[in-house]
């Protein structure tokens, strides 16, 4: 009869329905992790070295457009790894964790109270760019970058930490300095050193700033693991690479005392109104940007570099970016707004935006910082993540926990495995999709792999440097904007 259905044929069509609403699960995303453990021995290469005159054009070292420097200036990088003579990667990789735990504790007793030291000038160059050195073998920082300090240069290591702001290196005479890798710069042998004077303009800038001898200016800056240095503020020229950046505020250290060891000092790269990129501001746009290599990666050829950039020639057209958010507590620190994470292309459940809130006291959020290793997370968001990975990872042979982690696999006798994706989820759609590598890496040299996330309690979550590997990672100042290019250190 007409206008009457058979209920016999609406049935089929009512459960397929019903299964597009609700029925079986969404497959995972997986991608292939090439197995690469821990080498037995360090792979070791020959000490940075580079003539005054070496220089490269803008396009091997970042995208450029018409509108920025023909010309940058790139160093080569080794990772820190490279310089250990003395050590077995395990031992390396440990050392490593453990400065990771004080580097955290650092920066959450930083953003929890809001106090940090700071100094720096200005400079009048063009877009230049250093290589980066992983800091393992040297005992202080994870990157490193060796550049000359006064006129004639004396070229020595400095950390890189986006989490600080002060230059600063240790200074003859020493009433108390650590053992470095170079001689300690003599200002008394520099044409180019000039002391700030004590109640300057320069001289206020620095949160902590005293009298010294014949009314020179004298800072302080303390550091959350204990370390200190203390000395002269000045002015002094830096040679990267065979370009000079003059009239460079920074601190003449005569008693440094703590956890650096090997590096003569500290290039401050974070947001206060005293660090290297704001006081050159003006020459090079408050724009730089860095890629990392995998400081475990040792092929048989020549490595990718580590490198940094400053100026135009530091935005990669390829990046993906989402706005910097400002603390009115503190204004060191790269803030970004991370609204949520997917593993194996589904969004965790359990993770929402407010985990991860900056707060209008200057309170939570999430940091990008270059010294970390481990990206941490606020213990609940890490709790699902983990939770999400397991379940996605099920297959893998488990193994004990190592350290901090406490998710790892035994993967001896394979060669690849497959992993489910994970993606981090930014501010304005920017979604950084992380290679396997930089979430689950070796531990050991016998095939333990571990998830390299971590829970934290102090409310202050950090993106670390090894999700942030093999991404060229762009700070861009003026436009408040922080970037991920894939694929940036080649």
């Amino acid at each position: 009869m007409e206008g009457k259905s058979n209920p016999k044929t609406l049935l089929p069509l009512f459960f397929s329905l019903t299964l597009l609403h609700t029925g079986f699960p969404k497959p995972l995303n997986y991608q292939t992790l090439v197995l690469n453990p821990l080498p037995k021995q360090p792979t070791h290469f020959p000490e940075l070295s580079w003539s005054r005159s070496e220089t490269v054009s803008a396009s091997e070292t970042a995208e450029t457009d018409q509108k920025s420097e023909k010309t940058s200036l790139y160093l080569r990088l080794q990772h820190r790894d490279s310089l250990a003579f003395n050590s077995t990667p395990e031992q390396l990789f440990n050392l490593r964790l453990e400065r990771d735990a004080l580097r955290v504790k650092t920066l959450t007793t930083l953003a929890a109270t809001g106090r940090r030291g700071t100094g720096n000038g200005t400079a009048h160059v063009k877009d230049f760019s250093s290589s980066v050195i992983s800091g393992l073998a040297q005992g202080s920082g994870e990157y490193f970058t060796r550049l000359g300090v006064g006129t004639p240069p004396r070229y020595a290591y400095m950390v890189l930490d986006t989490g600080s702001d002060i230059v600063w290196l240790q200074c003859a005479p020493c009433r108390k300095c650590y053992t470095q890798s170079d001689p300690v710069f003599d200002p008394a042998k520099s044409e180019s050193f000039i002391t700030v004077p004590c109640g300057s303009p320069l001289c206020r800038r620095l949160d902590v700033y005293g009298c010294g001898k014949q009314r020179s200016c004298l800072y302080q800056v303390s550091y959350g693991d204990g370390s200190f240095t203390v000395g002269e503020f000045s002015t002094e020229s830096l040679t990267f690479r065979g370009t000079k950046v003059e009239n460079v505020a920074l601190g003449c250290g005569h008693d440094n005392e703590g956890l650096f060891v090997g590096a003569a000092g500290l290039l401050g790269l974070g947001r206060g109104k005293l660090s290297f990129p704001t006081q050159t501001g003006q020459q090079f746009g408050r724009k730089f940007s860095y890629c990392l290599v995998d400081r475990t990666s040792a092929p048989a050829t020549a490595p990718p570099a580590s490198s940094i950039i400053f100026g135009e020639s530091a935005i990669s057209r390829s990046a993906i970016f989402t706005p910097m958010l400002a603390n009115p507590k503190l204004d060191t620190f790269y803030y970004v707004g991370l609204t949520g994470i997917s593993v194996g292309g589904s969004p965790v459940g359990g993770i929402s935006e407010s985990d991860f809130r900056l707060d209008a006291a200057g309170n939570g959020g999430v940091i990008v910082d270059s010294g970390t290793s481990v990206t941490r997370l606020v213990r609940p968001a890490y709790l699902a993540l983990r939770d999400a990975f397991r379940a996605g990872a099920r297959d893998l042979k488990t193994a004990a926990g190592f350290s901090l982690f406490d998710t790892c696999y035994d993967l001896s006798g394979k060669t690849e495995v497959k992993v489910p994706t994970v993606v981090l989820h930014f501010g304005r759609g920017a979604d950084v999709s992380l290679p396997a590598a930089n979430y689950l890496i070796p531990v050991t040299g016998k095939a333990v792999f571990c998830f390299a996330f971590a829970g934290t309690t102090s409310g202050l979550s950090i993106i670390g440097n090894i999700q942030q590997q093999g991404f060229r990672v762009v700070f861009d100042g003026a436009g408040s904007r922080v970037g991920f290019a894939p694929h940036g250190c080649t």
